[in-house]
């Protein structure tokens, strides 16, 4: 199926590794031109050079952290000076970690920096020029907000990502008439460098068998693929939701 994404152009955060690198790469060979951005330089060269050597448009690469006071608006910023216009925003820079209840506001301020003000104000950052052009695509790549029973503990996370899908929500409403689409997508376990080096091969495999009715934990590609089809003209009309990818991990459908 041609996607209709030769020619675009887009901005991919936290694509060092995991699902922002799998989009970037699937986004390239989809005839994407892409800007790739995250701290570690050296690991997006390596996926710059993956992406160039099999012949897809190399990638401008920003090591940028984006947790800097200005890192979203200098992000932007250095993205529309490389290509000119940026059509594709998919924001996969996060993190999550369980606080105690009664954390201080700085660790509050913190989880709700990385997993929800930042990818807000990059995107509100790049919207005027999508808006301008009539066409735009922003995804996040978020998380559940189901509570979770941790005696004592909360995921500040949590909070922040329920607040990035109200947020998409209400966004959708507002762009769609000038044909930008705002979507999150719900990753469940899906294989990445923490799972990998918390849990071995065994603990995995049980692990997947006992929690994931799918029975496996997925690859950063099954996110990717649909991250690239909702970049596409042809889901014009999904906008405004939160799509899980979770081999039905959830307890709750909606």
């Amino acid at each position: 199926m041609d996607l209709q994404l030769s020619g675009k152009t887009a901005l991919v955060t936290g694509a060092s590794q995991g699902i922002g690198r799998a989009t970037a790469k699937l986004l390239a060979a989809e005839g994407v031109q892409t800007v790739i951005a995250a701290r570690r330089g050296e690991l997006l060269n390596d996926v710059a050079d993956d992406i160039a050597a099999r012949g897809y448009p190399r990638p401008v690469v920003i090591a940028h952290d984006i947790m800097a006071t200005d890192g979203p608006e200098s992000l932007a910023a250095k993205a529309l000076q490389a290509l000119g216009t940026i059509d594709i925003l998919i924001n996969s820079a996060g993190g999550s970690r369980k606080v105690d209840l009664y954390a201080d506001a700085e660790t509050w301020d913190e989880g709700m920096n990385m997993n929800f003000n930042t990818q807000r104000r990059l995107a509100h950052k790049l919207l005027p020029q999508m808006i301008d052009r009539n066409w735009g695509r922003i995804i996040t790549i978020s998380g559940k907000n189901e509570p979770e029973k941790h005696p004592g503990k909360i995921n500040v996370a949590m909070s922040a990502k329920a607040a990035i899908h109200a947020w998409s929500k209400g966004l959708s409403n507002e762009v769609s008439q000038h044909g930008v689409t705002v979507n999150c997508l719900g990753p469940g376990k899906i294989m990445s460098e923490q799972i990998r080096n918390n849990y071995d091969e065994e603990r995995r495999r049980k692990y997947a068998e006992e929690e994931i009715p799918i029975g496996y934990i997925g690859e950063p590609e099954d996110m990717a693929v649909v991250a690239t089809f909702l970049c596409s003209p042809l889901a014009r009309y999904v906008t405004g939701v939160l799509i899980p990818v979770d081999g039905s991990f959830r307890k709750y459908a909606f």
